[in-house]
C-alpha cells in the first residue's frame, strides 16, 4: 500500500465525518444528552485528524497521476488549494471539539453554546471539505465535471447515446 492508496481510502473519513459529527451534535442538542454531545466531539476529532492524513498523503498521490495522459494539472492544483483550506477548517474544527469535550465535563453553563458553534463549524466545515472531495473526484472521475468530450472519446463511440 502506498500513499496513494491510503489518500484515496482516507478521504472518505473527514468528509462522512464532519457531516456524521453534525447530525450526532444536532442529536446531542435536542436530547440534553452529554455523552451525546462527547460522541460527536470525537467523530470531528477524528474527521480531523484524517482530513492531516489525506492532506499528508496528497503529495505521493499527486505524484503517481500528475503524468498520466488526460490529467489535468488546473485540477489538481484546485483540488490542492482546496485541500488546504479544508485542513484548516478541519483543525479548526477538531480544536472546538477538544474544547466542547472540557466544556462537557466541566462547565454546565457553556454546554449549549459551545455546542452550536461546534455544529455551524461542523456543518462549515463539510461544505468545504466536500467541495474539496468533489474537486478531488474530478481529478480521475471525469464524467463528475464539465469536461469537454474529446474528439477521441466521439470516434470510439463514447459519446454517443
Amino acid at each position: 500500500m502506498n500513499e496513494t492508496h491510503i489518500h484515496l481510502l482516507i478521504t472518505h473519513l473527514p468528509i462522512l465525518g464532519a457531516v456524521l459529527g453534525a447530525f450526532v451534535l444536532i442529536h446531542g442538542i435536542w436530547r440534553k444528552s452529554n455523552i451525546t454531545l462527547i460522541a460527536a466531539y470525537n467523530i470531528l476529532i477524528i474527521s480531523a485528524i484524517g482530513a492531516g492524513i489525506a492532506y499528508v498523503t496528497g503529495e505521493g498521490a499527486e505524484e503517481a497521476v500528475e503524468h498520466i495522459q488526460g490529467i489535468s494539472k488546473n485540477v489538481i492544483e484546485e483540488h490542492e488549494e482546496s485541500a488546504l483550506i479544508s485542513l484548516i477548517g478541519l483543525i479548526v474544527i477538531g480544536i472546538i471539539a477538544a474544547i466542547g469535550i472540557f466544556v462537557t465535563w466541566k462547565t454546565s453553563s457553556l454546554i449549549r453554546p459551545v455546542a452550536l458553534i461546534a455544529l455551524v463549524a461542523a456543518l462549515a466545515g463539510f461544505g468545504l471539505i466536500a467541495w474539496t472531495g468533489y474537486l478531488g473526484g474530478q481529478i480521475r472521475h471525469t464524467e463528475i465535471g464539465n469536461h469537454p468530450v474529446s474528439p477521441t472519446q466521439e470516434e470510439n463511440g463514447k459519446d454517443k447515446d
